[in-house]
C-alpha cells in the first residue's frame, strides 16, 4: 500500500487554454516560475491545461484528492470566483494568480489598472489627446483592468473617449491586427495607440507601416509585457514589464507555505510592474 503522506507534495497549475498558448509569453513565464519555485521546494508541479469554455472541467474529483495533490495554482481563473470556491470547499488550498480578489482568497498579482494609468499618464504628458487603444480579452481581468485604466485617465484629463478609439484584440494577433486597421484608417486617426500587449502592439506597427505611416512619427505605440519578441521590431516599443515567471514562482512557494499551515491567511501578495521607455512614442509639441 502506497503511503501518501511520504511521498513528494504535488501542485497542479491550472492553465486555460487559447488559441496561441504554446506561443503565449504570458503562460510559458508563468509555468518557467511555477517549475523553478517547484524545483527549489523539491516538489512536483502537474501542469493542467483547461477548456476556457466550460469551467465545470477545470476541476475534478481526482484534482481534490488530498492523497494526490497538496494544493492547486490557478493561472488564471476568467473571473469565474466560483470555481475557486468550490476547491476551497473541498478542503483543497489554492492560490490564484493575475487576479486582485476582494474576497479571502490567495493571490499573487500586479495592478494592471494603475500601470495602464502610468502608460496613459505618458502619453498625456508626451502632448497626446487622441489616443485609442487596443484590449485585450475582456474575459480575464487583466484584459478588463487595462480597458478601465485606460478610460479612467481620458476621463481625469477631459479626453475624448470616442468609442471608435477601442479596437479589441484579445490578446491575439489577428483580431489585434484587424483592429488596428480599422483605427489606423480613421478619418480622424489618432496619435496614440496603447496595445495591451506587446504581441498585438506589434500587430499594429506592421499595419501601420502597410499604410506607409511610421512609428513613432506619424502615430505613436506603446505596448504591455516587455515580450522577448520585441528584439524584432522595427522599432524598439516602449511597453510595461510584468514579472510572470516570479508571479508563477511566488504563487508555488507561498501555496507550498499554505499546504504546510505556516502562512497568514489570506495570503496576498501584489507585484511591481516597470514602465520602460524606448523608442516608439513622439512628444507632441
Amino acid at each position: 500500500m502506497t503511503d501518501y503522506k511520504k511521498r513528494k507534495k504535488t501542485f497542479v497549475l491550472i492553465i486555460p487554454r487559447f488559441e496561441d498558448l504554446l506561443s503565449s509569453f504570458y503562460a510559458g513565464e508563468i509555468i518557467r516560475g511555477a517549475c523553478l519555485g517547484a524545483s527549489r521546494l523539491k516538489t512536483d508541479i502537474l501542469v493542467h491545461i483547461t477548456d476556457r469554455e466550460n469551467h465545470r472541467g477545470w476541476l475534478d474529483s481526482s484534482l481534490l484528492d488530498r492523497r494526490y495533490v497538496d494544493g492547486i495554482i490557478f493561472g488564471d481563473i476568467d473571473n469565474d470566483v466560483a470555481v475557486v470556491t468550490k476547491a476551497i470547499l473541498a478542503g483543497m488550498p489554492c492560490m490564484v494568480l493575475n487576479n486582485i480578489l476582494n474576497l479571502p482568497m490567495n493571490y499573487v498579482a500586479i495592478n494592471n489598472f494603475a500601470a495602464t494609468l502610468e502608460v496613459m499618464d505618458y502619453l498625456i504628458k508626451a502632448g497626446h489627446k487622441k489616443i485609442a487603444t487596443i484590449s485585450g480579452d475582456l474575459t480575464t481581468q487583466a484584459g478588463q483592468m487595462r480597458l478601465e485604466g485606460y478610460k479612467q485617465a481620458l476621463k481625469k484629463n477631459d479626453l475624448s473617449d470616442a468609442s471608435e478609439y477601442i479596437g479589441y484584440g484579445e490578446f491575439l494577433r489577428t483580431p489585434a491586427r484587424d483592429a488596428a486597421k480599422k483605427i489606423l484608417k480613421l478619418k480622424d486617426r489618432p496619435t496614440a495607440i496603447f496595445a495591451a500587449s506587446d504581441v498585438m502592439a506589434l500587430e499594429v506597427i506592421d499595419v501601420a507601416k502597410s499604410l506607409n505611416l511610421k512609428v513613432p512619427q506619424d502615430v505613436s505605440v506603446i505596448g504591455f509585457d516587455d515580450n522577448p519578441i520585441n528584439s524584432a521590431s522595427s522599432v524598439k516599443l516602449t511597453t510595461v514589464a510584468q514579472p510572470l515567471a516570479e508571479m508563477g514562482r511566488v504563487g508555488v512557494e507561498t501555496l507550498h507555505q499554505i499546504s504546510l499551515g505556516k502562512a497568514k491567511l489570506p495570503a496576498k501578495t501584489i507585484l511591481e510592474t516597470r514602465f520602460i521607455k524606448r523608442d516608439s512614442v513622439k512628444e507632441i509639441k
